[in-house]
């Protein structure tokens, strides 16, 4: 590798037996240079870029300035969201914003068009041929064909809905002009290096983290079928993910419910018997809550990173469009902190904090999913289809003036929970134990009771609260749209939820055994049977009873009672050390 300028270029010599008889000049050397090959591709250009959803404009700006090299939005009429929060107005804006802000904004027109479709296009191309994104979504090679004759000057990026799988498909894609190809979730690592080497010179998108779909890449009918809610627009009602129950038709015709007890669950066995593969049996099974045959975890990447990285995929594309701000804020973080990391010194990278910051997001249980090819019964989760995490959204900032944050609560509040507040740009995060609510919609303050989100309640934090902190700053540091985090308590059922969702992790990525991922789920199994049995946090964060140990702002216990002075001493010296 050779230095010109700011960029890093790499140098082939044809002819290497005449580079033996002669001196190379290397200050000298320039890309004119005779019978040298210079590929100047910049150190930048190496690094793949996070590609975030954007399902509305807030989100988008959540995204950017939690550190997102691109988002993806789209109108709801022409991207496959009907749930979708973007106007075309906001698009424009959108776009705006990104571009201001030194980052990328691609637009989704990945819709299967019908006939009614034709004439918004032209509307709507009229309007993005202005904003000028920076690539253009598209799955339907009409639609395909229609950009590239109306605007030929966008470049065409080809959408995971094409379910792209080979190197042949990318070929074809290519020769017609696109620019970049989005592979579908369905392909292996495997596959993917084999289509970057026989692929090289167009840019390649891969899903690392989101919702995962039981059927090919979203084409599935079973939402239109039982909730008439097409998966393809983004409007799925998630039907898989329901609770199904067996019944039995009685010779008289009457229908029951097979209600399976301790008495009879011996008796029985179920299984699916497909018609051309006679003889091989699928088990179903089911409790008294029903069974999840159809559940499928959360894509979850991370782990699996340096590969995607040393491979040089030009972007890594994050799922949720339709998912909370809290959700685009904190993967957003995660991933940039990874990817940050691995950049500068990828001998020393771990995935454990960044994992601990995306375990901070309800999830169904994180997945490699298709990484290694086939999926496993890990990529699954039988017993229980919640979300689950044991944080959640507590609000966001809408407002940071000279003394106070004005945050709007998300989810309700409880006297003496801790709240964190997670910066943009640095890493370590603040916390602040709160004992009073003063609500400024309402007028009203509370010391006694919890405040709920329903009427969404703009809560007022003074700055003199953060007694350990330099508040002088906190304008820059925590402006609007800065999302703060609350401890959830959890049920025994829950907290054995997520321990299995470990476990099924650490065997997937090779550091446990198949023994104790089915120990954890036996756990849950057994918690389940007392579902709800009461709550509890954690850790041991328990209001105003409690204390974490972690050094919260405004926490009487922590910064008063001898039993910490020992931590309030340790507290001190990471803060000195910049910890």
């Amino acid at each position: 590798m050779v230095e010109f300028g700011s960029g890093f270029f790499t140098i082939f010599f044809p002819d290497f037996d005449s580079l033996l008889s002669r001196e190379i000049d290397l200050e000298r050397i320039s890309p004119e240079s005779p019978d040298i090959t210079i590929f100047m591709r910049t150190t930048n250009e190496h690094r793949s870029e996070l590609l975030m959803p954007a399902g509305s404009l807030e989100k988008l700006k959540v995204a950017v300035l939690y550190g997102a090299d691109a988002v993806y939005m789209g109108t709801p009429d022409l991207s496959l969201r009907v749930t979708s929060q973007m106007s075309l107005e906001q698009v424009v804006e959108g776009v705006e914003f990104v571009h201001a802000h030194g980052k990328r904004a691609y637009l989704t027109l990945n819709l299967f068009s019908h006939n009614k479709d034709i004439e918004k296009l032209h509307r709507c191309l009229a309007v993005i041929k202005q904003i000028k994104p920076d690539g253009l979504l598209v799955a339907d090679v009409g639609v395909f064909q229609f950009i590239k004759t109306h605007a030929p000057e966008l470049d065409l990026h080809i959408s995971t809905q094409a379910n792209v799988c080979s190197w042949l498909s990318v070929q074809f894609w290519q020769d017609i002009g696109a620019k970049l190809i989005v592979l579908a979730r369905e392909v292996s690592f495997a596959e993917l290096k084999e289509i970057r080497e026989k692929c090289p010179d167009i840019k390649l998108e891969t899903f690392i983290h989101g919702a995962m779909c039981m059927t090919y890449s979203g084409r599935c009918l079973l939402s239109n079928f039982l909730a008439e809610r097409g998966a393809n627009q983004g409007a799925c009602a998630n039907s898989c993910r329901w609770n199904y129950k067996v019944h039995m038709r009685l010779k008289d015709g009457t229908l029951k419910e097979l209600e399976v007890t301790e008495e009879n669950r011996d008796l029985f066995e179920f299984f699916l018997e497909e018609e051309h593969r006679g003889g091989e049996l699928m088990p179903i099974m089911e409790d008294d809550r029903g069974a999840y045959i159809l559940n499928s975890k959360d894509l979850c990447m991370l782990p699996k990173l340096p590969d995607y990285l040393a491979l040089g995929v030009d972007s890594l594309k994050v799922e949720g469009r339709g998912r909370s701000a809290y959700y685009l804020a904190i993967t957003t973080r995660a991933y940039r902190m990874a990817i940050d990391d691995w950049y500068r010194d990828s001998d020393a990278w771990s995935p454990t904090p960044y994992l601990r910051e995306l375990n901070t997001i309800p999830n169904r249980g994180y997945s490699l999913a298709f990484h290694d090819g086939r999926l496993t019964h890990h990529a699954h989760n039988f017993e229980n289809t919640t979300t689950l995490s044991e944080w959640e959204y507590a609000g966001i900032i809408r407002e940071t003036r000279e003394d106070c944050f004005i945050v709007e609560v998300k989810n309700r509040l409880e006297v003496g929970d801790v709240l964190e507040f997670v910066p943009f740009g640095r890493r370590r995060t603040v916390l602040l134990r709160i004992y009073e609510f003063e609500d400024i919609r309402s007028g009203k303050t509370t010391r006694e009771e919890g405040l709920n989100a329903g009427t969404k309640p703009l809560l007022r934090i003074p700055f003199a609260w953060f007694h350990e902190e330099n508040v002088a700053n906190f304008k820059e540091e925590f402006p609007e749209f800065t999302v703060v985090r609350k401890e959830r308590n959890l049920g025994k059922d829950e907290i054995a939820r997520l321990k299995l969702d470990r476990s099924a992790q650490q065997v997937e990525q090779g550091h446990a055994d198949e023994a104790s991922y089915q120990e954890r789920r036996i756990g849950l199994i057994d918690a389940l049977a007392t579902e709800h049995e009461g709550k509890t946090f954690r850790s041991p964060r328990l209001g105003v009873e409690g204390c974490c140990g972690r050094g919260c702002n405004g926490c009487l216990h922590f910064w008063y009672d001898e039993r910490y002075a020992r931590a309030r001493e340790l507290h001190q010296l990471k803060s000195k050390n910049g910890a």
